[in-house]
């Protein structure tokens, strides 16, 4: 089967990096205002909750990567943790689970 698991997050970490360059990177160039930006995601109660949900699932995935590297002594999950923030949870969360997947054998 080509979509195993593997494959699966792999495709769409990736797809969401190669989607945030292309949608958020363009406006942010012409003006590389960092507060601004941050706070455009915030401009009314939907992309409020959007935003909250993002923020809060890499505060999770965050302590569970420096949990597992403490218990499971899983390594470079900072690597995830960083990508988390940029381009996004999406990409370093799947990036987690590969890293994961591969020091779990």
């Amino acid at each position: 089967m080509i979509f195993n698991f593997k494959n699966l997050i792999l495709f769409l970490g990736i797809s969401f990096a190669l989607l945030f360059g292309i949608i958020v990177l363009p406006p942010f160039l012409q003006n590389p205002d960092i507060i601004a930006a941050f706070g455009a995601g915030f401009v009314n109660p939907y992309s409020t909750g959007y935003s909250l949900d993002t923020i809060f699932c890499w505060m999770i995935l965050t302590v569970w990567v420096f949990y597992e590297a403490r218990e499971k002594k899983i390594r470079y999950g900072w690597i995830a943790v960083l990508l988390g923030i940029v381009p996004g949870v999406a990409t370093g969360f799947a990036l987690y689970l590969i890293i994961r997947m591969k020091q779990n054998k």
